[in-house]
């Protein structure tokens, strides 16, 4: 029997623009499929569900919803509030929840939201699992003979921060570090466990109304964290985006280090203290020049498609502990089975060792440049065979030097073009044409 295909799933969960392809029905259905699925595959009776969101206005409306289907399935839920999407997978362990969701879109503008679902091991579930539900969604089940009830969970807030402080003894006194939360779910526990280790904290962007989530601040706009760090005697910056589970940083004078950089950091120091566990697991997106500074430090790189979830997999099978993407998702098994924006730049912080993040360069950047393309139809750029054709020309002339990827979006209506070159002209000039190609065929 093959396996169920997905269509609503991506690389991320369900995501989309509220009204449209997200929508109220449609949470309440995915809950209500998450509930059977977890009753088939686990003889779970009466399963046990967290639910927890980000600060978009559309989140309550969903929240509710998918609570209104996980209830009328025979699950119980639990609210855990606003909190970063790591928060999910560390308080299900916690708790033994059979299952948690997140409500969020992550970097995605306010007007979009999405539902991730996490396994009662913290993990994001896996294709063939998500397909499964999504089988249900279209083949729903009768309504359990007994609803499940809605609980607010008491103190979760509590829990995740106690979860960041058993994992990181840091002493951060005599440190200034400015923080910009995006106005999204590391608004409220960013600043509290900087400042519980020690530091002097400056927050930005820490005052969302729903809809200024992810506008001009946090990781997806750097230029807010930048200009703050540049003009004070802060140390170093980090910046988070909507849902908490990617962060990037700036040094003392406001350059901005990106998931890439921070990975190399960390495994190379981990390296050199014998203590990384294996090698580091990236996805294909990683600059060729992280691969240059792993093979200096000796240590090993598996690579994988565009994905945390494929991160954790390759993780998982190598037995290895610390992977993530160029975005600033960054995984450590030993600490959680997902990408923590606030235990990564913790992790940065050890790393460093009280050095300055400007002198603590490991890997140098090859030029990069990236084109989102808009398409109305992502997935038919698996047919566009003039464009496969001009990346293969264009690899061939790189080898050694560069390198070129052509990529759907696990999430948005894009097709992702980049271009690694030994300038930055020569890039852009290489990323220009073949998205200009891309256009021309795509529309």
């Amino acid at each position: 029997m093959s396996t169920p295909t997905r269509t609503l799933f991506g690389t991320d969960g369900v995501r989309g623009r509220v009204g449209e392809k997200l929508t109220a029905e449609l949470a309440l259905q995915i809950g209500r499929a998450g509930i059977e699925s977890l009753r088939r595959s686990r003889g779970v009776d009466r399963p046990r569900v967290l639910i927890i969101r980000d600060t978009r206005e559309s989140g309550p409306m969903l929240e509710a919803a998918l609570a209104a289907g996980i209830t009328e399935a025979g699950g119980d839920v639990y609210l855990g509030g606003i909190l970063p999407t790591p928060a999910a997978a560390l308080i299900s362990r916690h708790h033994r929840f059979d299952m948690a969701a997140v409500v969020s879109a992550s970097h995605n503008p306010f007007h979009d939201n999405g539902i991730k679902l996490f396994g009662g091991d913290g993990g994001k579930l896996d294709d063939s699992t998500e397909a499964g539900v999504e089988a249900l969604i279209h083949d729903p089940p009768p309504p359990a003979e007994e609803p499940g009830r809605v609980r607010d969970l008491k103190g979760a807030e509590q829990d995740y921060l106690r979860a960041l402080e058993s994992r990181f003894r840091l002493e951060l006194s005599g440190m200034k570090i400015v923080l910009d939360c995006a106005n999204g779910a590391t608004y409220r526990v960013a600043g509290e466990i900087f400042t519980r280790l020690g530091a002097e904290v400056e927050l930005l962007a820490i005052e969302p109304d729903g809809r200024n989530i992810n506008e001009g601040c946090g990781s997806t706009d750097l230029s807010l964290l930048s200009e703050k760090v540049a003009s004070t005697d802060a140390s170093l910056g980090f910046a988070f985006d909507g849902d908490g589970d990617r962060v990037l940083a700036v040094d003392g004078d406001g350059n901005p280090f990106d998931g890439d950089e921070m990975i190399a950091l960390i495994a190379a120091a981990r390296a050199g203290a014998d203590n990384l566990g294996g090698g580091v697991a990236v996805t294909v997106m990683s600059n060729y020049g992280f691969h240059q500074a792993m093979e200096k430090a000796g240590v090993e790189v598996e690579v994988t498609s565009v994905g945390d979830r494929y991160v954790l997999e390759a993780l998982r099978e190598k037995n290895w502990i610390l992977g993530g993407e160029q975005s600033g998702h960054i995984i450590s098994t030993d600490y959680a089975p997902t990408g923590d924006g606030i235990a990564a730049a913790l992790m940065l912080l050890e790393a460093l060792d009280g050095r300055l993040l400007a002198e603590a360069g490991v890997m140098e950047k090859l030029p990069q440049v990236l084109v989102n393309v808009e398409v109305s139809d992502r997935e038919a750029i698996a047919r566009a065979d003039d464009v496969w054709n001009e990346v293969s020309r264009l690899n061939s002339e790189l080898e050694g030097q560069g390198r070129v990827l052509l990529r759907p979006s696990g999430t948005e209506p894009l097709v992702r073009v980049m271009a690694e070159a030994p300038t930055p002209e020569r890039a852009q000039e290489i990323c220009d044409s073949l998205a200009g190609m891309v256009r021309d065929e795509l529309g």
